[in-house]
């Protein structure tokens, strides 16, 4: 009972700081842009680890680690293709998306964003690139909050719904009064929180054990091929494409929501460039330690003769059995910084998303700024009641249900960030038929089952369905192309010539 004191204890800790960050971030929301955006004042290290934390969710401390422990080296490749996707992302997209949407009316949302990029009078992009936000977004919530009820039901042999209502409770509080700068700030106490524990488990793991050699040696002699990024001596074409579908995941950063709208926060596009460092650092350590934390779990309970039930919670047992008893609940509250953060930053999406894409579109008369801040946190409050839902029963994996909603956004809306950014001829109609068929392939993909990752093909359809249906529908528009020039200019970039300039 004193060990559960300090456990409890730690949680507790946790907890309240959380709240405390929600409530100073509350007091300096003053408007609906504040709620949303931050008011484009986020610090280069501030976006860094707010968008890593909102990025990783449990499927880092739980949905990775379980999988290396149960298929080896083979799922690394994830993290490998995760790495690279997010590299790019930071490199290429960060400082154009944050200057593109300054100059392009102001666009404090995606699906705004798109709108004002492609001057789509229908407003057809806003509300379709609205309702797949919202779609995809509970199902991804969902998945955090699954992760909410295994973590407490393993960590404290604890009721399943208990543990999923106060996770989901605790995270609704500080997102509904704190917004954008509430979300972000614990994202960054969270996301240092993770890393650390990252670190801290595996060592204390393999010092248990014996040393490097001493749980290698029983890694080798347990499962072999878990040692093999290629699972095996031959390369067969199941393990080609089970590598090149874990490569696959990469794609998905170009469309994350929840993700990208941090490069939109920045202060100036010039400081993606520090904040890249920060955030790829921080990637590479916390990844490493989640892959080395399902090694040297295979190794630990062989030796230790405990019983584990379900492989996601080989940290949370590590953690329990290695570790003082409030150390081993600031783990734990590590765990949930990384299940918190993104539902946290992901409702703040869904919000956006109700308010800015789809209430905004069809109110006839402009609402005032405090309407819009309530009506942010009444969205809040009601995707968090349909995703708590659907989680109260889960039919699929921690690392199932954010696969399917990762792939469905990078599919949707990856194609379209990258040529809305780097092509002066996308068209509002070749938008749409690209955003179409990358959600429905992902569906469609799906429902065959197929060892192919669904991402790979619904980004690729999509890619086509964008340029060939913009070539189609093309027509020049010196206003769009002001903006794109002006977005150049502002991110740094050399003005192109025009026909007749003389270089």
């Amino acid at each position: 009972m004193s060990d559960q004191i300090f456990t409890f204890a730690a949680l507790g800790l946790y907890f309240a700081g959380m709240l405390l960050i929600g409530w100073i971030a509350f007091r300096r929301t003053d408007d609906h842009e504040d709620y949303m955006l931050g008011g484009r004042n986020l610090p280069p290290w501030v976006a860094a680890l707010s968008a890593g934390a909102s990025d990783m969710s449990g499927w880092l401390v739980m949905g990775l680690p379980g999988a290396i422990y149960v298929s080896g080296l083979i799922e690394a490749w994830i993290a490998v293709g995760l790495t690279i996707g997010a590299y790019l992302n930071w490199l290429l997209v960060a400082p154009r998306l944050r200057a593109y949407t300054e100059v392009s009316r102001n666009s404090i949302t995606v699906p705004s964003f798109f709108e004002n990029r492609l001057r789509d009078t229908s407003r057809l992009l806003r509300i379709l690139s609205g309702v797949v936000i919202l779609v995809f977004f509970t199902l991804y919530i969902s998945s955090g909050m699954v992760a909410g009820g295994v973590f407490f039901e393993s960590s404290f042999n604890g009721d399943y719904l208990t543990g999923m209502l106060l996770v989901t409770g605790v995270t609704l509080a500080y997102t509904l009064f704190g917004g954008f700068l509430g979300a972000s700030f614990t994202d960054v106490v969270q996301g240092l929180m993770m890393v650390i524990a990252l670190i801290v488990v595996p060592v204390a793991a393999v010092i248990a054990i014996g040393g490097l050699g001493e749980t290698a040696t029983i890694i080798g002699e347990i499962a072999p091929d878990h040692l093999s990024l290629l699972s095996g001596t031959a390369l067969t074409g199941g393990t080609l494409l089970a590598i090149v579908s874990a490569l696959a995941w990469g794609l998905g950063y170009f469309g994350q929501p929840h993700i990208i709208v941090r490069f939109m926060a920045l202060r100036s596009p010039q400081e993606a460039k520090s904040a890249r460092r920060i955030g790829i650092s921080w990637m590479v350590v916390s990844l490493g330690g989640a892959v080395i934390s399902g090694l040297v779990g295979i190794a630990y309970i062989a030796k230790s003769g405990t019983d584990l039930t379900n492989p996601e919670t080989v940290v949370l047992l590590m953690s329990q059995t290695l570790l003082h008893p409030f150390v081993a609940g600031l783990v734990l509250a590590a765990v949930l910084a990384a299940i918190m953060s993104t539902i946290s930053s992901q409702l703040i999406v869904c919000s956006s998303a109700l308010v800015e894409d789809l209430y905004r579109v069809f109110r006839r008369t402009p609402p005032s700024n405090r309407t819009l801040v309530i009506m942010g946190r009444i969205g809040v409050l009601a995707v968090t009641v349909i995703a708590g839902l659907l989680a109260i029963s889960p039919n699929d994996t921690i690392l199932g249900l954010v696969s399917f909603a990762w792939a469905g956004f990078g599919a949707a809306f990856g194609p379209i960030i990258l040529l809305s950014l780097f092509w002066r001829k996308l068209t509002n109609w070749g938008a749409l038929a690209g955003m179409f068929v990358g959600a429905a392939t992902v569906f469609i993909w799906k429902a065959f089952d197929t060892a192919l990752y669904e991402l790979l093909p619904a980004f690729v359809l999509a890619f086509v369905a964008a340029v060939v249906v913009s070539l189609v529908t093309y027509k020049h528009d010196d206003e769009i192309q002001q903006e794109f020039t002006e977005a150049d200019a502002m991110v740094g970039l050399p003005r192109p010539h025009a026909v007749g300039d003389t270089p």
